[in-house]
């Protein structure tokens, strides 16, 4: 797959979508930098928290693609499954409200405690670290932290960490097209508000 440009209204600025997000963005990196520092003065090592914003970046990706079902089923590779691609809870019907709590807490803790504890680069970030929640969410913490995705981000190249997210198409070792289209749309929201200092890689056009 050719990497994903990002696109002339996200390198300008001229997208009303994004100038509304980027005031967001700078209160949300207030917050987590104030969250850092504390942690910092305490003596102690903090893990960021997910902010709102980025949180339901990863949470529109996660229900577009894994969708909600209140009833267990079997994915494509045959693992149990219910509510929005939860696997980790107990087996039966669930109640929608019971579905979008278990969605919260795996955005705000479980999966974006562990994408921030190896990744803690795009801790003040909205579209980055939604994407790479989103992404953590398919393939397990455990995978995303040992993918080039983080590694790129924690080396300063976020256009090629966000590249990256397209080696991650394949179930079974098969190439999934829902995997591919699901992986080009978290490489979007990631090129999205992307800071022109972590752009190491040439701009690929076209």
């Amino acid at each position: 797959m050719a990497p994903l440009a990002r696109s002339a209204a996200w390198a300008t600025g001229t997208n009303p979508i994004i100038r509304r997000a980027s005031a967001m963005a700078e209160t949300s990196s207030r917050g987590a930098i104030a969250i850092l520092a504390a942690g910092a003065l305490a003596g102690g090592s903090t893990v960021a928290v997910v902010n709102d914003q980025a949180a339901e970046v990863a949470g529109g990706l996660i229900q577009k693609w894994e969708g909600t079902k209140t009833v267990p089923y079997k994915d494509i590779v045959g693992k149990w499954t219910v509510c929005t691609g939860e696997t980790r809870v107990k087996m039966q019907r669930y109640t929608l409200a019971e579905c979008r709590v278990f969605l919260r807490t795996a955005i705000k803790s479980d999966f974006g405690k562990g994408v921030l504890t190896c990744t803690p680069q795009i801790a003040t970030t909205i579209y980055q670290l939604g994407a790479a929640i989103s992404v953590a969410y398919n393939i397990g913490v455990a995978g995303y932290c040992g993918s080039t995705m983080a590694r790129q981000f924690k080396a300063g190249d976020w256009y090629a960490a966000c590249n990256a997210f397209a080696l991650w198409n394949k179930a079974g070792g098969v190439i999934v097209t829902g995997l591919v289209n699901r992986r080009n749309d978290e490489m979007r929201a990631c090129f999205t508000m992307l800071p022109p200092e972590r752009t190491l890689t040439p701009k690929v056009t076209g």
